[in-house]
């Protein structure tokens, strides 16, 4: 099992990483601008499956396999900047659209698969989780069950966030402008993973 400091470094780590702004987090926002807070909820359990995915590979893997494969990081992480590039180019330019049921379904796997993409998830499986939880049951079932209980309501900020602003009680931010300059922080970051990647 994890120890009480093993754990307030788990939990502390979690909220640090999610609470930043990153691809999951911008495009829960523009969610919550787009659809409302209650039509984006359904993204929430997106992001948890992508992200359990996510983690439970990157933590198995540098448990046991990453020194055979020294390269497969890198390569990965080229993978997921291009992936979060194509976001930003997408998100630009659906900025005028109106959301319709078809978007929605969309969405939701887009939603899965950039956390299933997101550094974090590297970060989260290979620094954040300790090693015993991707050896022992109980360490993982402790860690991941935690990470659900911190990352839910912090999905949730940030839908609530992007619905505030399409709502107009922001009143000094229009939609349009916000789901651009999301696109913006989506495109520096394919670009800066990209760069951390090749150097």
């Amino acid at each position: 099992m994890l120890s009480a400091t093993e754990f307030a470094l788990l939990a502390t780590g979690i909220v640090v990483v999610l609470v930043t702004p990153g691809p999951t987090n911008t495009l829960l926002a523009a969610a919550g601008l787009r659809n409302g807070r209650r039509r984006a909820l359904p993204l929430i359990a997106a992001e948890l499956a992508g992200y359990l995915v996510s983690i439970s590979a990157w933590g198995r893997f540098f448990a046991h396999a990453a020194h055979a494969w020294p390269w497969l990081p890198s390569l990965l992480r080229v993978a997921a900047s291009l992936y979060i590039a194509w976001l930003a180019l997408d998100m630009w330019r659906q900025a005028v659209a109106l959301p319709g049921s078809t978007q929605r379904a969309s969405n939701v796997r887009t939603l899965f698969v950039a956390t299933l993409l997101n550094p974090k998830g590297l970060l989260f499986g290979g620094t954040i989780f300790p090693a015993v939880a991707f050896m022992q049951l109980p360490a993982y079932l402790l860690a991941m069950g935690t990470f659900v209980c911190l990352a839910a309501p912090i999905a949730l900020a940030w839908i609530t966030f992007g619905a505030a602003l399409g709502s107009g009680r922001s009143g000094w931010l229009e939609p349009v402008k916000v789901q651009r300059g999301a696109s913006i922080v989506l495109a520096v970051f394919s670009v800066s993973l990209a760069w951390a990647a090749l150097h």
